[in-house]
């Protein structure tokens, strides 16, 4: 008995000096691996779980340093995921209107949207997939296909009134013109006045006139389509590819190249101007004519040029259908005026025998035109006063220089006014981009015109108001022009004469939206507002 005693308190001393000496690293590291694990597994296991617990607190470690930088990563993809959101949720906001718009559209000229819908959701089609592969002038075309009126109700919350002014808007009701020239949606149109009614065409082609005469009290405006053949110059084949939707090249393309781009009615004709594809992707801006009629139209070509600008392939390698111009004016039964503009095809501005850049002058009878001015970059307003015999000329710069011109009709020779040598405006980007280096070597945009030879403009604008239609009011030299990008009037006075405090410009009114065209009649101003495809009514108290 006291022998195994004697056995266990040597064996105990004996694994106390064993686990004593393998506490000294030198020690340790001179056994063999076979050595250290035999010690380990018998002779002194409890070091084991020691090394195992400080394996664990070392994974431990490990892992949280690893799951720190998960987190880390996590919290970077989690910031650039909501950068991504707050992108997205603006995408959603600009497109959220335009598919409203498109919704109720498709509601209002479908009868059957709902089983058609079924039908879509069964296939797993969606209503984005549809936005992608229908043009805004597929609604226009069915809109005027179906021969439904166009409906306009009185607004009073957004009238204005200022001094001796007041403004009417009169917004849609139920079907809405969605193929616009600059917006993705709504639409653009045009307007005029024949027997007292309202005329309208839009720039997909659907003409209307109003039901009720405009002296007449009302509470909106209803327009009845007049059928036409339209399509046979320009439809859809050419509305499409006014949108380069998968092309990068023209990522900031939103709304249509091609389209109808003024309207005119003279002594019983309707005349109408519109971009033309005259061969394969090469285009102009040509003239239609025909009897003006309430239920019917047939138009046949009065004016058109087998020149034209080709899309892809062109000297400067730049295109913009924008430029197009299109504006008419008639002077008599045998004489209509007409703007071109230059397609952003620059040179044929300077070169007299094209007709792009260029305001002519059109024989109705024998056919034949000529060259009244050039040197313009895309005249977008034209107004004939006929008793002093000239023209005053709206004009798009390009950053910056929108012109008001003024042609004198007397002249035997013709007038430049110097595009693209000479412009209050630069090219976009401006002279320090570096691709613009050539550009300016070429079209060097002076900002003297009469240095160069060419006639300055009345008035120049910079930066750009986005110039549209200018009209002569009833008082004697007091005039008005639009704006687009501006979203204004600006009411001004000119005196033809040599004077240098000729112009004035007497008063700016907002809008508050893009003006595409107007009309002056019976003492008011009538306005085609693009971006709700609204009319407005301007009296003067």
């Amino acid at each position: 008995m006291v022998n195994l005693k004697k056995i266990s308190v040597i064996i105990l001393i004996l694994a106390l000096s064993i686990n004593l000496l393998l506490d000294f690293s030198f020690i340790t590291n001179n056994l063999g691996k076979e050595s250290r694990e035999f010690a380990y597994q018998y002779l002194v296991p409890f070091k084991n779980i020691g090394n195992l617990e400080k394996k664990i607190e070392q994974y431990e470690n490990i892992n949280k340093q690893n799951l720190e930088a998960t987190l880390q990563v996590d919290e970077t993809n989690i910031n650039d995921l909501e950068e991504k959101i707050k992108e997205l949720d603006k995408q959603k906001i600009l497109i959220s209107g335009d598919k409203e718009i498109f919704v109720n559209a498709f509601n209002n000229l479908n009868e059957n949207l709902n089983n058609n819908l079924k039908k879509l959701e069964q296939n797993q089609i969606t209503f984005n997939q549809i936005f992608k592969t229908i043009d805004p002038s597929e609604f226009d075309m069915m809109f005027k296909e179906q021969g439904k009126d166009l409906n306009y109700g009185y607004d009073g919350r957004f009238n204005i009134y200022d001094d001796n002014i007041s403004v009417k808007f009169y917004t849609p009701i139920g079907d809405t013109l969605l193929y616009g020239i600059t917006n993705t949606t709504p639409g653009s149109g045009y307007l005029d006045i024949h027997d007292d009614n309202l005329i309208l065409v839009s720039s997909s082609g659907v003409i209307g006139y109003s039901k009720k005469p405009l002296n007449k009290p009302k509470f909106g405006i209803s327009l009845k389509q007049i059928q036409n053949n339209l399509n046979n110059f320009i439809d859809i084949e050419q509305f499409k590819k006014s949108r380069h939707f998968d092309d990068p090249k023209y990522s900031w393309l939103k709304g249509g190249w091609y389209s109808i781009k003024d309207i005119e009615i003279f002594n019983g004709d309707i005349y109408v101007s519109y971009t033309k594809e005259v061969k394969e992707n090469c285009w102009n801006t040509s003239l239609l004519s025909g009897k003006m009629n309430y239920v019917y139209i047939h138009f046949t070509t009065l004016f058109t040029s087998e020149e034209c600008v080709n899309e892809y392939d062109n000297i400067d390698d730049e295109y913009n259908a924008h430029q197009s111009g299109g504006r008419i004016i008639n002077l008599n039964n045998e004489t209509v005026l007409f703007s071109i503009g230059d397609f952003r095809s620059r040179y044929r501005s300077q070169m007299e025998n094209s007709i792009f850049g260029k305001v002519i002058r059109f024989n109705k009878k024998n056919k034949n035109y000529e060259v009244i001015s050039m040197g313009h970059r895309n005249p977008q307003g034209l107004f004939y006063n006929e008793e002093e015999n000239f023209l005053l000329e709206a004009e798009h710069g390009p950053q910056g220089g929108d012109e008001i011109n003024v042609i004198k009709l007397n002249n035997n020779t013709i007038q430049n006014f110097g595009w693209a040598i000479s412009s209050y405006g630069e090219h976009y980007g401006g002279k320090n981009a570096p691709e613009n280096k050539n550009k300016y070597e070429k079209y060097p945009l002076h900002k003297s015109h009469s240095e160069y030879g060419f006639i300055e403009p009345l008035k120049y604008f910079n930066p750009s108001i986005g110039i549209s239609q200018i009209i002569g009011l009833d008082n004697e030299n007091q005039y008005v022009v639009a704006s687009l990008k501006a979203h204004s009037l600006y009411f001004f006075e000119y005196y033809n004469n040599n004077k240098e405090n000729n112009f004035n410009i007497v008063k700016k009114l907002d809008i508050g939206e893009r003006i595409r065209d107007m009309i002056y009649y019976n003492n008011k101003l009538y306005l085609f507002l693009e971006d709700t495809a609204s009319l407005a009514e301007i009296s003067f108290n």
